[in-house]
């Protein structure tokens, strides 16, 4: 695979690979592990051969999809910062990790068979969300619009919790209510 060489994928390959992604996300959260990876390639809109030439098997595409969802989840907070004030950022940040944990909770039969045959797909995952959940909050803090004495492993366990009380799709406003509730918990203009 290329992207094992180091060589970087060429354009329309980085495209079918986000695609075919993308797709396997939906199909898992759909389907849990009846998916079928034909189906997950229809939807991509590319050829069952060019699954498989990314993704060998159905654990390694699990697996992928996920960490793809966690990079996005985690590369957004320096763009959020680059385009927003940082408690917009911080808020548009809380939304993406509500969108993040809803296709976890809809993967958990897959990555529990992948966790089954020895892979641990969350290696790194708590350290990714930490480091940018402490970027949105310093920029916050240096802002003046966020607590000092809030911590990215506190806000984590916030936005844990509200993704487990109200982390299914049928749950989204109940979540974004608790999401509001949380960010007027940081601010400091009541403290």
């Amino acid at each position: 695979m290329a992207r094992e060489t180091g060589r970087p994928l060429r354009a329309d390959a980085q495209r079918n690979r986000d695609k075919i992604l993308s797709a396997a996300v939906r199909v898992f959260t759909e389907q849990g592990l009846d998916a079928h990876l034909e189906r997950i390639a229809k939807e991509a809109g590319v050829g069952s051969g060019t699954l498989y030439r990314n993704f060998p098997t159905r654990e390694i595409l699990i697996e992928a999809a996920y960490r793809n969802e966690l990079a996005k989840l985690c590369d957004a907070a320096p763009d959020l910062l680059d385009t927003m004030p940082p408690r917009e950022a911080m808020r548009a940040w809380m939304g993406r990790f509500i969108d993040y944990a809803t296709a976890k909770l809809g993967m958990a039969e897959a990555l529990r068979a992948l966790v089954d045959t020895g892979v641990n797909p969350y290696a790194q995952s708590h350290e990714m969300m930490l480091a940018a959940l402490a970027a949105l909050l310093d920029a916050g803090v240096k802002a003046g619009t966020i607590r000092s004495d809030v911590s990215a492993t506190d806000m984590f366990a916030a936005l844990t919790g509200i993704a487990l009380a109200s982390g299914k799709p049928e749950q989204r406003e109940q979540a974004e209510r608790l999401l509001d509730l949380t960010l007027d918990g940081l601010s400091t203009a009541r403290h």
